[in-house]
């Protein structure tokens, strides 16, 4: 069955789910996908009544119970399922949000169940604390809750503490994912109301990791309750005997988040100089000899933070068509095989890419990256251009290097791509730098989109390809994955550029942050393309350095005239068309594991909330811009 014709879900479907958890649109091998992105705010009504929830959850552990557990679940699988159950009940689609997150949870049931608690994680949230007098205290990782017997919170933690849980009080915490990576916990546990579930568990359920929840029954935070005995039976749940092991790609983030930590790192990045800090200074040049600087700047940077999305995309890639290995119960084992010809492979790409991020910062002038002053602004513009050409030079030498063992032609494929992705990026960055410093700030749509191919793809297809070199012969899917990266990529630029002026957190801080940086985006050029000629004009103004209006005035004229214009909705379109064309590519390859690796990157790398309607906030006079507020 392939992976990607399971997409068409609309609210008139009539899937029958089979007895192996297949649906009748994932009967056709090639079926064309559909746009699986639909709205589902409407969607998250819980149960009003008790006895409708025992008997809802019941239906959901029967029919989880003929599902085939050996494999990844897709979520548009799943709302199938959700739907027809349902509708053999007589009941609303409103409640398919709730339906879906029972379903998942009775699917893992068994496997967190065989999970030692003292490796399970228990996610609660803070409203489900008495707000008044309350003595707990917050810090990075949430609430500090302290066992005082006010609330139900610390019922519930003593149970859990006591079986040997990790507790964590903090709704939908993105500390969560890194948890799972680090290796501390392999399954999860949580109670949140249905909007932060639909957000925190996605991501869980679609990398594979056992996870059972319980929805709040409002998501009113200050009026909240949950189903109690759901909750304590939840937690307590066991079973010692072996069950069957869904598929997972935590093997896989667990090993790209570990080649850039501790001995991994050092062994397949040796240092070519001593270059190890002869103090204790929070400058890593103090006591290093000059000539070892770079190098020691070069690798503190990389093994600084990020997601290393790319390494997995690489290393996940290689493992789907060697047999996926990596991705069942012992895929540990399975990756503990691989060669470090392999993984320094995958590790360029990250090379590259923190290149790529030193000299951005340089040219956006940013303050800050990964919470610590930018290269630039602590050690100089001069050192931080050389930092990141060293990196550069690093990628290449981490494949050419290995040129013994992967094969000359392996090596020079791979080169080679690196090489054309580099060049690429490049030209489009160059090509936004020539936007942004001219004084003429028209765009076409066609423009900003062949600038996001250049900029955002090449990174992508760069991954994916090495994976498939690695593996062995491409050419028959080699223009496959160079549509889907393409098309992949300007979705997650587009999805970006949305994610500045809608309260996207972990994407910027502040709205309208690319309009008064100057820079190019595929929303201007929408706006420039729909608007009148006065209000074109009117808009190029605000772009003007001679533009006599504080930064909030702009940003709030742009929104208005960005919204006047239509252009968040057609952005909106723009990804679903693109989402789709890189479906197709992916359904035309010819394998499944891969198949259902391209359609989980999908899932991830163009995750994102319901729209919302851009209001601009003002904030009291502190020297900070004005942010964006859902509206």
């Amino acid at each position: 069955m392939t992976a990607l014709s399971s997409a068409s879900i609309d609210s008139s479907a009539s899937h029958e789910p089979s007895h192996e958890g297949s649906s009748a649109a994932a009967q056709e091998p090639n079926a064309r996908p559909k746009s699986r992105r639909r709205k589902t705010s409407h969607l998250k009504l819980v149960p009003e009544t008790l006895e409708l929830r025992e008997h809802l959850k019941n239906k959901c552990s029967e029919v989880a119970g003929r599902l085939d557990k050996s494999r990844l679940m897709t979520k548009d699988e799943m709302e199938v399922i959700a739907r027809k159950l349902l509708d053999d009940e007589g009941l609303s689609e409103g409640y398919v949000g709730w339906i879906m997150v029972i379903l998942s949870s009775e699917f893992y049931r068994d496997q967190v169940a065989a999970t030692d608690p003292s490796r399970r994680l228990f996610l609660l949230p803070h409203c489900l604390k008495h707000a008044e007098g309350c003595p707990a205290d917050y810090d990075e990782f949430g609430m500090n809750c302290k066992q005082c017997g006010a609330c139900s919170i610390a019922d519930f933690r003593t149970i859990a503490e006591d079986m040997g849980y990790k507790v964590l009080v903090a709704e939908g915490s993105p500390v969560v994912m890194k948890i799972i990576v680090s290796g501390y916990v392999d399954a999860i546990v949580g109670v949140a109301c249905l909007n932060v579930l639909e957000k925190a568990i996605d991501k869980l359920l679609l990398a594979g990791i056992p996870c059972m929840a319980v929805p709040l029954l409002s998501s009113d935070c200050r009026n909240t309750s949950v189903d109690e005995a759901w909750v304590s039976e939840m937690i307590q749940t066991r079973v010692e005997t072996p069950v069957t092991k869904t598929r997972s790609y935590v093997h896989l983030l667990r090993t790209a988040n570990d080649l850039f930590g501790g001995e991994t790192f050092e062994r397949l990045t040796p240092r070519s100089r001593a270059s190890q800090p002869t103090n204790d200074s929070d400058d890593l040049l103090a006591g290093i000899d000059p000539i070892a600087a770079t190098e020691t700047l070069a690798l503190d940077f990389v093994r600084r933070g990020g997601k290393y999305s790319r390494p997995f995309m690489t290393l996940a890639t290689y493992d789907a068509l060697t047999g996926g290995q990596a991705t069942l119960n012992q895929g540990a084992s399975a990756l503990e095989n691989y060669s470090d010809s392999i993984l320094r492979s995958a590790m360029s790409i990250e090379m590259f890419h923190k290149a790529s991020l030193v000299h951005d910062d340089i040219e956006d002038d940013d303050g800050y990256r990964y919470g610590q002053e930018t290269m630039h602004r602590k050690y100089g513009l001069a050192t931080a251009i050389n930092v990141g050409d060293y990196l550069i030079g690093l990628g290449y030498r981490m494949v050419s290097r290995e040129a013994g063992v992967l094969g000359a032609d392996c090596a020079a494929d791979i080169l080679d791509c690196l090489a054309g992705a580099h060049t690429r990026l490049s030209e489009g960055q160059g090509a936004e730098l020539l936007w942004r410093d001219a004084s003429d700030k028209r765009l076409t749509p066609l423009d900003a989109l062949k600038v996001y191919a250049l900029k955002t793809s090449p990174a992508f297809e760069a991954a994916l390809y090495t994976g498939a070199r690695l593996a062995g012969n491409v050419e028959t899917i080699e223009e496959h994955i160079r549509v889907y990266a393409r098309n992949i990529g300007v979705a997650f630029q587009i999805l970006n550029d949305l994610g500045d002026w809608e309260g996207d957190s972990h994407n910027k801080l502040q709205a309208g942050g690319d309009v008064l940086g100057g820079r190019p985006t595929l929303l201007w050029a929408l706006a420039l393309a729909n608007l009148p000629e006065p209000d074109q004009a009117r808009l190029l103004s605000l772009a003007s350095p001679n533009c006599s209006l504080s930064d909030s005035e702009r940003i709030s004229q742009v929104s208005a005239l960005y919204r006047q214009a239509r252009v968040f909705e057609q952005a909106r379109r723009l990804i679903e068309k693109h989402e789709q064309r890189a479906l197709e590519a992916a359904a035309k390859i010819d394998s499944e594991p891969f198949q259902r690796l391209l359609l989980y990157l999908v899932d991830t790398v163009l995750a994102r909330s319901e729209p919302t309607v851009p209001t601009i906030v003002s904030l009291p006079a502190s020297g900070l811009l004005p942010v964006v507020a859902p509206g």
